[in-house]
């Protein structure tokens, strides 16, 4: 069935967030909502499309996808249902409003179109307990996860009784166009993700109480340390509501079987409800398990302490752990470790105890954990990770359920199973298509595989992928090493981390700093720039694959690799000012050759200059690849894909299309205005720093900036080579990394992730 027409009735964050990445995909759709007393009739759905419009995160992948969604209302607009091919239902979670409503839709649609619910707790059957048998074969849940843009998971929920072609179109539209990792599920209660995701979450929590710990100390383990978001669970429980967790809970205990083991974790907490009649509920609220307190004029996170209620400011847990090691954490012989297996253990017990009754595809629950909760591993990915015979063997109390008993015989009896018991990875996608999680899987027991701050894949005899795997990705010299060294082969820079890569490791530059080591910053940005040379002018193609953060150095590896191909949910740009430095790896260069390309340059020769001034003067970014192009962030040749599974399967796809006739680019020439240009950028500054909107060090980064774009001591009859660019970047990041306030910038935002104005 193809999709053109969509109607969503409800325009609450869930339906609103439907909508636009409904938009996204370049599809019309129609949000209705109650006719308003105030204002337009519509007013109530056109309020809803302001809030997409200046959503932040931004909900749309451009401004002008907003003209895709139509306001109205379910009185004089319902007839639009008669129209949609697919028919989304998400009003209040009260079933007889639901059931009204699809008595509505069953009088208008067309016959062949799908309906579904967004519920999250409503059970399938009873929603459509009053549908006709004509109704019910094309109506399903469809539980997409908010924010609805940047969440992959997609639970479709069906019965016996539904259409399967139906279904499956239902699922390729969601997966194709909307962006989806699409699991098709049994109608039992929290279906896949929730069922598990709330599990652990209680658990995290229960265990922290019993065990004493702080919520900073539950967050620093239940966090980074198992590839878990570093909200943590208090912190992730402020982000949702904590009212809102608290009713769905209610609903948990009153849909699942008494016997269920969720029972146990999800019982009222009499610290919590306080919290809730006190009105701190979370972000939304006063606070909640942290707050900010405002006063002196300064704003201070604070943590509440789970004894005795009062707040206080939060302290930094450092466990010493830089990255993702399972089997080291719940082997710690401290709290930590305790409460790191106590947590583990039972989340993988409870997991384990869902097979087969609500799922028979175990990496099912995995995949919904990691595209619903944004885990790094699933339960399962985890137990696979520390063996199923360590985990039997590490508490000989622990009762096995059937899966793990079985699991764990077979592999007494035959210790080749061990490596195989876990099977196919992604099962919601194509057996055929090739993605980096498929390909990292089938490697995930090699001894001989190299892992340093990058990690390289062989796709096949001629193709490499490099993956970055440090904190937030960021690049040192090790990275720069392996990425030098894949160059020689086609190449394509991909990972399944949430971001590319955040630039360049402030960390390790401050270590060399902090003891004047200036030499050895120096080397190190200079490596940088020949292996960005080296990926720009190798003999074989270069593909970046980027998705979330790749900024700074992150985008200068892109920018200077041949191709782009990028997801949607991509954040790009030069943010080195933030932190009183000047790109240094090319990307001034890159940037000011972009610009030299454009019409605009042919007329004026100042005009590239002052253009890539503003874009890396102010550390502009890009939240979308729509977003990317108007600032030449990407080129027209670059390619976009929505669903982040497709990246590696697009980008060898690329790499078929010009391997074969692919030669080097030319080595361009610059032209550069010199201190014409350079006085301009100076009157700039100086009107900044009088309006006070810029102080001194951002005056001196400006004034450096200035200089690498103007092209330093030249003029239009000058010649400048790529090389001479990178030296004026070294040297004015070298002058730059030795003053102390660009070192104070530093600091600051490593240790609160915001920026310094000094």
């Amino acid at each position: 069935m193809d999709i053109k027409r969509v109607v969503i009735i409800g325009s609450g964050t869930m339906g609103s967030g439907i909508a636009a990445q409904v938009a996204n995909a370049g599809i019309s759709v129609t949000l209705l909502d109650l006719p308003s007393k105030e204002g337009s009739r519509n007013q109530i759905a056109e309020n809803a499309k302001e809030k997409i419009l200046n959503s932040r995160p931004p909900l749309l992948v451009e401004k002008n996808k907003i003209d895709l969604i139509t306001a109205g209302n379910i009185e004089d607009n319902f007839n639009e249902v008669g129209d949609a091919d697919w028919v989304v239902e998400a009003v209040v979670e009260r079933i007889d409003i639901k059931h009204n409503i699809y008595k509505r839709i069953e009088e208008v649609r067309k016959e062949e179109s799908i309906i579904s619910s967004n519920t999250s707790t409503i059970p399938l059957k009873i929603l459509s307990e009053k549908m006709t048998q004509k109704m019910k074969k094309n109506f399903c849940i469809t539980h997409f996860f908010n924010p609805v843009r940047y969440m992959g998971l997609l639970e479709i929920v069906k019965e016996p009784i539904n259409e399967k072609e139906k279904i499956y179109s239902l699922k390729s539209f969601c997966d194709e166009k909307l962006g989806k990792g699409v699991i098709i599920c049994k109608d039992t209660p929290g279906f896949l993700g929730n069922r598990v995701g709330v599990y652990a979450m209680q658990v995290a929590m229960t265990e922290a109480f019993k065990m004493g710990l702080t919520i900073e100390e539950a967050d620093a383990v239940f966090g980074r340390p198992m590839g878990i978001p570093k909200t943590g669970v208090f912190g992730l429980y402020d982000l949702i509501g904590i009212d809102l967790m608290a009713d769905v809970l209610k609903s948990f205990i009153k849909e699942l079987p008494k016997e269920d083991t969720f029972h146990e974790v999800a019982q009222e907490n009499p610290f919590i409800t306080k919290m809730i009649e006190d009105g701190y509920t979370g972000r939304k609220g006063k606070g909640g398990f942290y707050r900010i307190d405002k006063k002196s004029g300064q704003k201070i996170l604070e943590a509440v302490n789970l004894k005795s209620g009062n707040y206080s400011p939060s302290k930094k847990i450092d466990l010493g752990i830089h990255e993702v090691n399972i089997k080291y954490l719940i082997s710690r012989d401290d709290k930590y470790g305790e409460y790191a297996w106590s947590v583990l253990s039972k989340i993988i017990l409870y997991a384990s105890s869902l097979v087969p009754d609500v799922t028979s595809e175990h990496n099912n629950i995995d995949e919904a954990i990691r595209l619903g909760f944004n885990w790094t591993m699933g339960p399962f990915e985890i137990l696979d990770a520390i063996s199923v015979k360590f985990f039997a063997e590490k508490d000989k109390n622990i009762k096995l359920n059937r899966f793990l008993r079985e699991k764990y015989y077979s592999q007494i009896n035959d210790s080749s199973k061990e490596r195989e018991w876990y099977g196919e990875t992604q099962l919601y996608l194509d057996k055929h298509l090739k993605t980096f999680k498929r390909i990292k899987h089938y490697t995930r027991h090699r001894s001989d595989l190299y892992k340093g701050s990058a990690e390289t894949h062989d796709l096949n005899n001629n193709t490499t992928i490099v993956e970055f795997n440090t904190k937030a990705n960021t690049l040192d010299d090790n990275s720069m090493q392996i990425l030098s060294k894949a160059s020689e082969k086609n190449l394509i820079i991909i990972n399944g981390a949430m971001q590319f890569s955040a630039g360049v490791n402030l960390n390790y530059v401050m270590e060399y700093a902090k003891d004047g080591k200036w030499r050895e910053i120096e080397k190190f940005i200079f490596n940088f720039q020949q292996t960005c040379k080296n990926l720009k002018y190798s003999e074989f193609p270069v593909i970046s694959a980027p998705s979330g953060l790749a900024i700074g150095g992150g985008f200068e590896v892109i920018c200077q690799s041949d191709y782009v191909v990028s997801h949607t949910n991509v954040v790009l740009g030069l943010v080195e000012t933030l932190v009183g430095l000047i790109p240094a790896g090319g990307g001034c260069k890159e940037m000011l050759f972009r610009w030299m390309q454009s019409e605009e340059s042919k007329d004026d020769p100042t005009f590239a200059s002052l253009k890539v001034f503003d874009l890396i003067g102010y550390a502009k970014t890009a939240s979308s690849p729509n977003e990317a192009l108007p600032h030449k962030f990407l080129l027209e040749k670059d390619r976009v894909v929505i669903n982040r599974d497709r990246l590696l399967y697009e980008s060898e796809k690329l790499l078929e299309d010009i391997h074969k006739d692919y030669k080097p680019p030319e080595q361009p020439i610059f032209k550069l205005p010199g201190s014409s240009v350079r006085d301009k950028m100076y009157e700039i500054l100086e009107n900044l720093y009088r309006d006070k909107k810029i102080l001194d060090h951002g005056l001196e980064v400006g004034k450096q900036l200035a200089f690498v774009l103007s092209g330093g001591n030249t003029n239009m009859d000058q010649e400048l080579s790529e090389d001479d660019i990178y030296a004026l970047e070294l040297e004015a990041f070298m002058n730059l990394i030795q003053m102390s306030k660009t070192q104070e910038r530093i600091k600051h935002t490593l240790a609160t992730g915001k920026p310094l104005v000094n």
